[in-house]
């Protein structure tokens, strides 16, 4: 597993978070990056999607407004500013590298995944 999620936490309903996601030193440059959740007892869901030059982003409906995404090409890493948090994101949040260079809220569109990180907001 070479990539790895960090950031994540408790924290109280209304505040914020960011995520990181580590490439381990691997280019991730000339791929799409996503991040996706997973809440307990319920499927994997999109969150957020960014393209290869970072020009096109795509969010889940649920986060749209709320959270961004984004990227260092320097670093080979990918961000998630999460903020405005509830409850319901509450969540192992999953960082994914793309089989292509283009943005996609599809699982079967990614065939890299990281382990993820815990994230719980609290009322």
């Amino acid at each position: 597993v070479w990539l790895v999620e960090s950031g994540g936490g408790l924290v109280q309903a209304g505040g914020s978070l960011r995520l990181s996601c580590d490439s381990s030193g691997r280019t991730i440059n000339p791929y799409a990056m996503g991040w996706f959740r997973q809440a307990p007892g319920k499927e994997r869901e999109f969150v957020a999607s960014i393209s290869r030059n970072g020009q096109w982003k795509y969010f889940g409906d649920a986060v749209r407004g709320r959270f961004e995404i984004s990227r260092d090409g320097v670093m080979n890493a990918v961000y998630l500013e999460m903020s405005g948090l509830k409850p319901e994101d509450t969540a192992i949040y999953f960082c994914a590298r793309a089989r292509t260079g283009s943005a996609s809220e599809t699982e079967t569109a990614y065939d890299y995944w990281g382990q993820g990180t815990q994230v719980t907001v609290s009322l």
